[in-house]
């Protein structure tokens, strides 16, 4: 069976009750959830043996969120207890003109306390065949990144393939280091690399053509150009007409070739948040088996339309059920 390993914080979320504002609620759903942990509960769930490495407190909220993670196939083998808190973030559903909302409770937190020690990675990432960290992690704290960047160097001698979602989220980067200044060397030891242009622009100060193709294409050259590690750069396209209603495909580019998926028209959005966990997860997964680039941007596209449809942050959807999209089957009808 195949190995992957992904490192990041995972958060109590608690969301309003169907499209009420937090102002409004007066009870909340809660549930767990974080941007690497859900890469690795999609592949879990499409049989790889998904590890997900963490830091929880250590109390009934901790153990809370472990037993969310084995819920969804999760190896917590390598789950660590300690620190201060659990991270929290709130959540009212948009609709219409109305956009979604998150409110953040996060810092400091028991994962953002953890340092370059914390985790033993010669023995976490003994045979792994895939690692996987977003640029969350690395914005949180030096021990963080320093954390990372152990396990990222672990990888590169043992030639663990690694993707890395930039991810960049500028309110989070709040400790004297700039984003460029941490994520550079992180993403030279790196392979595929999910960033869009303007993440991409934001932290490496590239220009680019005009065009949403050209630019993306330009920009991956450029990043292509400065890490020779980088095998392919992912992302995903969004034209977001409201809320509810969005147009969503993918595309890499392998430094050659430009592989697209196609576009779906998502008309009646369950759920925002997550999609682009599920979009990688699904380009991941091809990778991991061999599948042709063209291949992987489709299957992660569908994986990414499939989680719009579902509440909460994870993917609980089967290999066939997400080829059944690729095919072009978005019919709806009830199966019996």
């Amino acid at each position: 069976m195949q190995k992957m390993v992904s490192l990041g914080e995972v958060m109590m979320r608690l969301t309003a009750t169907g499209v009420q504002r937090i102002v409004q609620a007066t009870k909340m759903d809660v549930l767990y959830a974080g941007a690497e942990a859900n890469v690795a509960a999609a592949l879990a769930s499409w049989g790889v043996h998904s590890f997900h490495v963490t830091r929880f407190p250590d109390n009934l909220i901790g153990k809370a969120a472990v037993a969310w993670l084995k819920y969804y196939g999760i190896d917590t083998r390598y789950v660590g207890f300690g620190g201060p808190r659990m991270g929290l973030f709130f959540v009212e559903q948009g609709a219409m003109a109305r956009p979604t909302t998150i409110v953040y409770d996060r810092l400091p937190s028991a994962f953002s306390t953890v340092d370059a020690n914390t985790f033993d990675w010669e023995k976490i990432l003994d045979g792994a065949d895939w690692f996987h960290w977003t640029g969350i992690t690395p914005a949180l704290s030096q021990g963080t990144a320093d954390a990372l960047n152990a396990a990222l160097e672990v990888c590169a001698r043992k030639q663990i393939n690694v993707s890395a979602d930039v991810n960049y989220r500028s309110n989070l980067w709040q400790y004297g280091k700039t984003p460029g200044e941490i994520i550079e060397p992180l993403i030279s030891k790196s392979n595929y690399i999910v960033s869009s242009e303007n993440d991409t622009r934001n932290i490496f100060q590239f220009g680019s053509a005009k065009g949403a193709d050209d630019a993306f294409v330009s920009i991956s050259e450029q990043l292509m150009k400065r890490f020779q590690s980088i095998k392919a750069v992912i992302s995903s396209d969004r034209e977001q007409l409201s809320a509810s209603h969005n147009r969503f495909s993918g595309k890499v580019w392998d430094g050659g070739q430009l592989y697209m998926s196609n576009r779906y028209n998502l008309d009646q959005i369950v759920e925002r948040i997550g999609t682009g966990d599920a979009f990688i997860a699904g380009y991941i997964y091809g990778e991991m088996n061999g599948w042709s680039k063209q291949d992987s941007i489709n299957f992660g596209t569908a994986a990414g339309v499939m989680k719009h449809t579902i509440e909460g942050d994870t993917l609980p959807c089967s290999v066939p059920e997400i080829q059944e999209l690729v095919k072009g089957n978005t019919s709806g009808r009830i199966k019996r």
